[in-house]
């Protein structure tokens, strides 16, 4: 472990010394995590680069890979899709997706993690991103959220080979 990784904990996410609020799935921290259980599942992810809104915000300054995100780009959450869990730009799409251009900001900056990435075993569960919280305490699909000037400061200082580490 080191201070650059995010580490989970029952207070929040311990992360160069301090402790910042976050959000996890709602359902829970599980170890058997599966496609639509809403789980943050258990394990060292690592977090390997992410996307932005070019249109909404400035390229952040981070050590990490960060891409823009463009017009239809999805990430498929459907088993069937020989892209499942992964990114795909295309409209229309036939498969279960998600919009990664949302009209709210919550993907504004989004970290992608390797949970199930990048070879996916279909149905143990698509993307664990770190991005934006709808408010304190609101669960999400089994990401990672914090208050948008949190997760501004985490993208900023992070490191190349930071993990996620997430214990039961």
């Amino acid at each position: 472990m080191t201070p650059f990784d995010l580490v989970v904990t029952p207070r929040g996410v311990r992360f160069m010394g301090r402790l910042f609020p976050c959000s996890i799935g709602k359902g829970g921290i599980r170890a058997d995590k599966c496609e639509g259980d809403g789980a943050t599942p258990v394990g060292r992810h690592e977090i390997v680069g992410g996307f932005y809104r070019p249109d909404r915000i400035t390229a952040p300054r981070t050590a990490l890979p960060m891409m823009p995100l463009r017009l239809n780009d999805l990430w498929s959450d459907d088993v069937d899709d020989v892209n499942y869990n992964h990114l795909i730009n295309a409209h229309p799409y036939d498969f279960s997706h998600e919009k990664l251009r949302r009209a709210d900001p919550l993907y504004d900056l989004v970290l992608v993690t390797t949970w199930n990435w990048p070879v996916a075993i279909p149905g143990k569960g698509s993307a664990i991103f770190i991005h934006q919280w709808r408010r304190p305490g609101y669960g999400t699909e089994g990401c990672i959220a914090f208050s948008r000037p949190d997760l501004h400061y985490i993208v900023e200082n992070l490191r190349p080979g930071a993990q996620l580490i997430v214990q039961s």
